[in-house]
């Protein structure tokens, strides 16, 4: 058995939650393990906002003992554009 953390924070709040997953599982079964989509109204899982320990990868990525599988927000505005914005007042 693979022992996971799942993390999310959002407006909605913070979750930090554990899990156990046979060997093999990948990071989309860690994430239905939690039950955060559920829990979370809106939450996009999808393989461009997950993560293992702050590094993107797929929802089909196998997942090693002691991996923390993160959800990321999408961006509300693009940074680079932002900083031009900042930059211009």
């Amino acid at each position: 058995m693979l022992s996971i953390e799942i993390a999310y924070v959002g407006p909605q709040g913070q979750w930090l939650l554990q899990a156990s997953l046979p060997a093999g599982a990948t990071v989309a079964d860690a994430i239905a393990a939690s039950g955060l989509v559920q829990k979370v109204a809106g939450l996009v899982v999808d393989d461009d906002h997950v993560g293992i320990h702050g590094h993107r990868v797929a929802l089909a990525a196998a997942l090693a003992d002691g991996d923390r599988v993160e959800i990321y927000r999408p961006l509300v505005a693009d940074p680079k554009e932002a900083r031009r914005r900042r930059a211009r007042r």
